[in-house]
């Protein structure tokens, strides 16, 4: 009897579940919930109750076109865990009519023509598929970066990490791009490999496409009034990319000031430092101080900073941990290079490795007698 009584009940509890609620909610304003919307999102197992506390608002619109965006994800090769990711992410995505996710949809093959990836794109960034609000200037936007001759690729990261840089008007991109090449070409780098360098700078950090062209120039007059030559200038825009228009004369003035009176070097020095570490113009004093106090805890020197300043791109939980494991295979960073430490976690995992086998490879004497069968 209690066996059958708990499977009514367990029966009774997936019915419940699977069921809209019973009550309306309504807005802040008094309008009610769309029922076939809710409806239609809990048939593709969508998470309701998570749309309600983020944006709950989209469930109050009508009209809305759940079944249909489901449709077009499905034709495009989506399967239903998928989708409803996706709606959950981005319910924004059902006010757009079947026309506008159309339309969408071939532009977004213009530049990325395998829908399989495209189903990728939308996964992570589904806003920038489905914000059709701004498609003549989309449209414009990937026409004027193809014209660039820029790789497809490229510009599909583009559009699908900053959606506002397509949304915005192409004459603002424009600007920015001619900014970027003027500068390049004006530090003297090579027309040939233009292209190539513009790429690189983009896909580090498409957001740069956001910024007004006076920031790079402010940037580059500022760098150039501390001493850098036009070479060095180009050397530094070129390890710094996109993240150039990230920082400002004030901020780099403040930071640099720490740091050579830290280090207590010179202004030829602290110019070298910047040139093998460009984080010390964009690291805020509060992260180097941390990071110095660490390694002089460690028994690191200044002078030894000074010679390896890489080192600083690393937090104080990588470099204690690194210094541990070196010390663990017989390498004492106080007294060796700190060149030891840098590197990415392979880099510095091939590196320690090959320390731990010199370790334990028994040494070979080479005049020493060998073994044989009597």
């Amino acid at each position: 009897m209690l066996r059958l009584v708990t499977t009514l009940l367990c029966r009774h509890c997936q019915q419940i579940r699977r069921l809209p609620p019973l009550r309306a909610f309504s807005n802040p304003g008094g309008t009610a919930e769309n029922q076939v919307t809710v409806e239609a999102l809990y048939d593709l197992s969508v998470d309701i109750q998570k749309i309600r506390q983020l944006k709950g608002w989209v469930l109050h619109q009508s009209p809305a076109y759940v079944s249909e965006t489901a449709s077009l994800l499905r034709d495009m090769g989506a399967e239903g865990p998928m989708i409803a990711r996706v709606l959950e992410l981005y319910p924004e995505a059902v006010l757009c009519s079947p026309e506008q996710q159309q339309a969408q949809r071939e532009l977004w093959r213009s530049i990325c023509p395998r829908e399989r990836d495209l189903v990728g794109i939308i996964e992570k960034f589904p806003a920038s598929f489905f914000t059709s609000s701004h498609h003549a200037n989309q449209r414009a936007n990937i026409d004027f970066f193809q014209s660039l001759h820029l790789n497809k690729r490229i510009v599909t990261k583009l559009m699908a990490s900053a959606p506002q840089s397509f949304s915005c008007p192409v004459g603002q991109n424009k600007e920015m791009v001619c900014t970027l090449q003027q500068a390049y070409l004006e530090l003297g780098g090579d027309a040939a490999n233009m292209k190539i360098w513009l790429q690189k700078l983009l896909s580090q950090n498409p957001f740069v496409l956001l910024k007004p062209p006076e920031v790079l120039r402010d940037n580059l007059l500022f760098l150039r009034d501390r001493g850098f030559t036009t070479s060095e200038l180009l050397r530094l825009l070129s390890k710094l990319r996109g993240f150039v228009v990230e920082l400002n004369p004030d901020s780099m003035r403040h930071t640099l000031a720490y740091s050579q009176e830290t280090l207590g070097c010179s202004e030829a020095e602290l110019r070298d430092m910047v040139l093998n570490c460009p984080a010390l113009l964009y690291y805020p004093e509060v992260i180097l101080a941390e990071r110095f106090e660490g390694l002089l805890r460690a028994g690191v020197t200044m002078a030894q900073i000074t010679q390896t300043p890489t080192v600083l791109e690393l937090t104080t939980q990588i470099v204690s941990y690194r210094i541990q494991t070196l010390r663990s295979y017989g390498y004492d960073v106080r007294t060796g290079s700190l060149q030891a430490l840098n590197g990415t976690k392979k880099d510095f995992e091939m590196s320690s490795g090959k320390l731990q086998l010199r370790r334990e490879r028994p040494l070979f004497n080479p005049v020493a007698p060998l073994k044989g069968d009597d």
